[in-house]
């Protein structure tokens, strides 16, 4: 079938609908919902079958609704209505959610219905889940079975959708508002539980305001923490970025935080001087029993296994980051652990850290010291030879992210994880030592292939094409302990120590081929040129995703969005 995706973003669940669609076999084309008149134009460019809207916050056009069969992915159960749906489901604390397919009418969220699933909304530990892990997790996958659903629907002529009536068996929803500050708004002195409630239902997006140390801010990435006593609102200590913040009855830890119009950064970057005097709570990586505050890193080992976590906020690993990962894997290939996981957050990892580079002084300086610090841990997974190391991808990667885990010796992903193993669309050549780790998996006409076409790869096409090995089963947490049993297994393999001479000899064959050093050489020396001279636009395209800038016009976003000098040295060495 002929499918258009018409999103308003090509985000991760649309990615994933995109994938998986492809993978049954279907001809899709992505265009952006930037104006009426550009949606008519993309509807008429692809001549669709069907129209599909798994992501969309505009009103597609009458005369296509009218002319086509168009239908929205709606993050709600039926009934419900409004741009605000999971954020209600949370800060009200619904035990069920769901996902509805609905034809587009005049009126947003009301047409026919071609099918619902329904789950139950997730917990976490300490509390609510956040709205992005809600989104990234039960209403993506709910989404992807509804998008087969729909296809298959679509394909039956006999099929009609149920129009929706209100108060009908089966319509639990109701029209909701768009959710404003107001309705986020919370105390400091109000119970952690229900600030905590509050925050997580605007993660990421679009955060709350509050004051914290004088200065208005939004508030994301909440945790619960524990502080000495105080007037709720003061700052009671600082960690890694975040800041401990004492409530009515208890303390919070807010990972991030922006001004008006600003650039979400870690919490303490953004108060400054005003957090100077507050001190420091430091917990070691690899110290036993719980956390006293955000453990970004960590390690921890189980039997002849060592683990290594790091959990970053939506996967993207500042200089500082990548320096304190740096320390705590030479810790872990220190041990006499066999096996060494390496597993990443609910985003395993996006690279470096634009939003940090975004703000600093001298960004293209900042965006050096950042790629250089990732190489070093890049290095120190490939370079681990007395181990075996696990790259375990529990949740969606990309850019240097990928070929982060690619210098493992067994990568494993989680089912339904979506990866771009590419850099061009960020106006980079990309380094991570790319150039090797890619080639030796997947071969450098299939390499050449995903880093210029700049496609998303879903799990099944990437274990076809040997980028991953192995997916395995299970949402977070039952895939950590799946890729924990994984490793165990390998660890208790009688023929891992001639797995792991083969590995000696192997690294040791290809660094007389051509040093590792070589590779990152010049990776680096393209890399220079594209942050320096921002010969493919690097800056305007950092500046466009740290700030969300929306795009006019719906030309295909899968199209590649700048071509490579055709003088500028080969970045494909093999």
């Amino acid at each position: 079938m002929k499918i258009l995706l018409l999103c308003s973003a090509f985000n991760g669940l649309t990615q994933r609908v995109w994938t998986e669609l492809r993978e049954d076999g279907h001809q899709l084309d992505v265009r952006l919902a930037g104006s009426e008149d550009g949606v008519r134009r993309a509807v008429a460019d692809t001549d669709p079958d069907l129209v599909l809207c798994p992501f969309l916050k505009d009103r597609v056009p009458e005369d296509v609704w009218r002319r086509h069969r168009v239908v929205v992915l709606h993050p709600g159960p039926v009934g419900d209505r409004g741009p605000s749906s999971i954020d209600w489901a949370i800060t009200e604390g619904a035990s069920e959610w769901g996902v509805t397919a609905l034809q587009a009418i005049e009126e947003m969220d009301a047409g026919p219905i071609w099918g619902t699933r329904t789950f139950a909304m997730p917990q976490d530990a300490d509390g609510p889940s956040r709205k992005s892990s809600v989104y990234n997790g039960p209403v993506t996958e709910a989404a992807v079975e509804l998008a087969r659903e729909v296809v298959a629907k679509a394909g039956d002529p006999g099929f009609v959708p149920q129009p929706l009536v209100e108060g009908a068996p089966g319509v639990v929803g109701r029209l909701r508002p768009t959710m404003v500050q107001a309705d986020r708004a919370f105390a400091w002195t109000d119970p952690t539980a229900h600030i905590l409630r509050r925050i997580r239902a605007a993660d990421g997006a679009p955060g709350v305001r509050t004051v914290l140390a004088g200065l208005e801010v939004f508030v994301h990435d909440a945790t619960p923490g524990d502080a000495t006593p105080g007037e709720p609102g003061t700052v009671a200590a600082v960690r890694h970025g975040s800041a401990l913040v004492r409530t009515g009855d208890g303390a919070l830890w807010i990972g991030r935080a922006k001004v008006p119009r600003g650039v979400k950064l870690p919490t303490a970057t953004v108060l400054g001087e005003l957090v100077a005097e507050v001190p420091e709570s430091l917990d070691h990586p690899v110290a036993e029993g719980p956390a006293h505050g955000p453990r970004e890193i960590s390690y921890r080992r189980v039997g002849d296994v060592g683990v290594v976590r790091a959990d970053l906020h939506n996967g993207a690993m500042s200089a500082g980051q990548g320096h304190r990962l740096l320390a705590v894997l030479r810790h872990a290939v220190a041990q006499d652990t066999r096996v060494l996981v390496f597993e990443g957050g609910e985003t395993f990892s996006n690279g470096i850290h634009l939003n940090v580079a975004e703000a600093a002084a001298h960004p293209a300086a900042e965006s050096w010291r950042n790629i250089t610090a990732i190489d070093d841990v890049c290095r120190e997974l490939i370079t681990c030879t007395h181990q075996l190391v696990v790259a375990a991808i529990g949740g969606n990667a990309g850019a240097g992210g990928v070929m982060l885990a690619l210098g493992a010796d067994r990568v494993v992903a989680s089912a339904g994880t979506v990866l771009n193993p590419h850099y061009r669309s960020m106006g980079l050549t990309g380094s991570e030592y790319w150039t090797y780790v890619l080639p030796r998996r997947v071969g450098s006409r299939v390499a050449e292939r995903l880093t210029s076409d700049c496609l998303p790869v879903g799990t099944a096409e990437a274990l076809r094409i040997g980028l991953i090995d192995d997916v395995l089963p299970g949402p977070r947490p039952e895939f950590d302990a799946t890729v924990l049993a994984y490793a165990a297994a390998l660890a208790a393999d009688p023929n891992l120590p001639a797995q792991l001479a083969a590995k000696q000899a192997g690294r040791a064959a290809d660094e007389h081929v051509r040093p590792l050093e070589a590779y990152r050489v010049q990776e680096l020396a393209e890399m220079s040129r594209d942050m320096f001279d921002d010969r493919y636009g690097y800056a305007d395209a950092r500046h466009a995703f740290v700030t969300k800038a929306k795009k006019d016009e719906p030309g295909s976003v899968l199209a590649v969005p700048r071509q490579r000098d055709p003088e500028a040295a080969p970045v494909l060495a093999v």
